[in-house]
């Protein structure tokens, strides 16, 4: 067995996810059993177009604590109002205040 070694590790969205499988599809003719599985939902649930606009329009806010693992989360789920926006980032070690937090959801609601 081949030792692999990790080069370096960036967070991705559910949609980024699925061009990838596409990709993957491509190359390989067909996908696995949880390949496929993986697929479906991915195709349910996201939307490519509106998750790669939405991360530039977020990364434009310039908001110093907000990380890539935070704006990535944040499409993944694409909360609705302040309090769903908080709770999410509650497990994180970040804090935001009221007003970034309304930048956010004014972005995610164009």
């Amino acid at each position: 067995m081949t030792d692999l070694k990790i080069q370096s590790e960036n967070p991705i969205t559910m949609s980024e996810v699925a061009d990838r499988i596409k990709k993957i599809e491509k190359r390989d003719k067909e996908l696995s059993f949880r390949g496929n599985k993986t697929k479906e939902y991915l195709e349910h649930f996201t939307e490519a177009e509106k998750a790669s606009k939405l991360r530039k329009k977020l990364e434009a806010l310039e908001l110093s604590r907000l990380k890539d693992r935070h704006i990535v989360k944040i499409i993944d789920i694409m909360p609705e109002d302040i309090d769903s926006l908080k709770m999410m980032l509650s497990n994180e070690a970040i804090t935001l205040k009221e007003d970034d937090l309304k930048k956010i959801l004014d972005v995610i609601n164009e």
